[in-house]
């Protein structure tokens, strides 16, 4: 068995493929998969049998079909958007597609064809402000989550919602929005694999949020805060993604201007963070993602066009950079797949 990688390299119009060693971590270069328009966010579908590409700057997304055996993509259609999406992910089903629009104010959904296509017309295009960045349902597929940053007019909260997977459509819970004074810029959120927990990452705060999920309501609650940076640390500095690993054990979040990967610990009984460190990452560390087993990180730089890989501390959780590779202009996304 192996790892297909595959990254989007926004400036120079194509998908990068590398084989991975699932055990050394080694990476070996594949080929390219040829997308105009600027690919950026990848959305891959629970059984792993399709993938979703948007194109920021042509305002695109092309699903592909992926097989199993090798990792091979093949185009099945493209459908254009009013917009460009920032990031997308599939419902627990795969039988829709969620994209955020930071620029445009909205959350959207795609109904899904039985071809594993996204369907062009959107089951819900609803505006809700500016700096939408994430798009997430929970365990139950019963309730989504769309945060959105600080600054220039957004909202600073997290918009709670209803999801209904028959038809795909979206209705604002009560509250319709979570906010908390520790939450500041809240952008990118995972679960918990195993609790009622979600973490995000604060943009503008530069901090990670532990919240409390309230699986009877759909609603949030915030738990605590820990920063992202060193206390001495006072140059400029946002948050971008966060990585969880599959045990639940340790959390990741890059800081972009700090050029690092925060490392933390989660305690196995309440889910609260530990501070471990940083890891050096490259200039700006937009793109993260943790291979299926939780042992590698690859990590992004969209200023330097490189992608740096970490091992994983099995006892620890800290991060020890083993290789740095050359993978282009502007890599915007890091998705790691097995094959079959």
């Amino acid at each position: 068995m192996h790892y297909n990688v595959y990254i989007t390299v926004s400036g120079e119009d194509r998908i990068a493929r590398y084989d991975m060693d699932p055990v050394s971590g080694a990476l070996a270069v594949r080929d390219d998969v040829e997308l105009p328009g600027g690919p950026a966010p990848i959305a891959i579908s629970p059984d792993q049998r399709f993938m979703y590409v948007a194109q920021r700057q042509s305002r695109d997304i092309t699903s592909f079909r992926i097989d199993p055996a090798n990792g091979d993509l093949t185009a099945l259609g493209v459908i254009p958007l009013e917009s460009d999406p920032c990031y997308m992910a599939t419902d627990r089903t795969g039988r829709h597609l969620f994209s955020a629009y930071y620029l445009a104010e909205k959350a959207a959904v795609h109904r899904i064809e039985d071809n594993g296509a996204a369907a062009a017309q959107p089951v819900e295009w609803r505006t809700t402000g500016r700096g939408s960045h994430c798009f997430q349902t929970d365990r139950s597929n019963q309730y989504a989550f769309v945060p959105h940053i600080d600054g220039n007019g957004a909202p600073n909260a997290i918009f709670q919602f209803k999801f209904d997977a028959s038809t795909g459509q979206i209705a604002p819970n009560k509250p319709a929005r979570f906010a908390d004074p520790a939450m500041h810029g809240p952008r990118h959120f995972c679960f918990h694999p195993t609790k009622d927990l979600i973490y995000v990452s604060n943009e503008q705060g530069c901090s990670i949020s532990l919240c409390a999920l309230d699986t009877t309501t759909g609603t949030l609650s915030h738990l605590h805060t820990v920063p992202t940076l060193p206390g001495d640390w006072t140059g400029e500095n946002k948050c971008s993604q966060i990585q969880i690993t599959p045990c639940g054990g340790y959390l990741y979040a890059p800081n972009r201007g700090h050029n690092s990967i925060a490392e933390f610990s989660i305690d196995p009984d309440n889910g609260h963070l530990t501070p471990l460190g940083h890891a050096d990452a490259e200039p700006v560390p937009r793109a993260c993602s943790l291979d299926p087993q939780g042992r590698f990180l690859l990590s992004a730089g969209l200023e330097s066009g490189k992608l740096a890989v970490f091992k994983v501390g099995p006892d620890t959780g800290r991060l020890n950079r083993i290789n740095t590779l050359d993978v282009g202009a502007k890599p915007m996304w890091v998705t790691i797949l097995p094959s079959s």
